[in-house]
């Protein structure tokens, strides 16, 4: 028994020395190799689909807040819109007034101050 071992022993020996890395990593056909280089470029454009959903949705949210700040700067454009209009209002009145209704700015003597105390 002892010599048998012997025997096994330097075949295993001698058979790992001749194993390449190919045959050890199990791509030893090309069948093999082929199927590893599928599995890879599955894994790779796995990824590729993750990392752009993830771009896709900081741009979608960038996209809402930069709506946001759109429909702000509307609101403060329309407000200051009115605002533009009821300063010229003011000149506007004064015209009417002594237009049509024939009013007129009084002396100063004339204007008479009250005080609520």
């Amino acid at each position: 028994m002892p010599r048998l071992n012997k025997k096994n022993n330097k075949q295993k020996e001698q058979g790992t020395a001749n194993v390449s890395v190919l045959n050890w990593l199990g791509i030893g056909s090309a069948r093999s190799f082929v199927l590893y280089l599928m599995l890879a470029s599955l894994l790779g454009s796995g990824l590729l689909v993750v990392r752009t959903t993830h771009e896709n949705r900081f741009a979608f949210n960038e996209l809402q807040e930069l709506r946001d700040s759109a429909n702000q700067l509307d609101v403060q454009w329309g407000q200051l819109l009115l605002e533009q209009s009821t300063f010229g209002v003011d000149g506007r009145i004064e015209n009417k007034a002594v237009d049509q209704l024939n009013m007129q700015v009084p002396q100063i003597d004339n204007i008479v101050m009250v005080r609520n105390d």
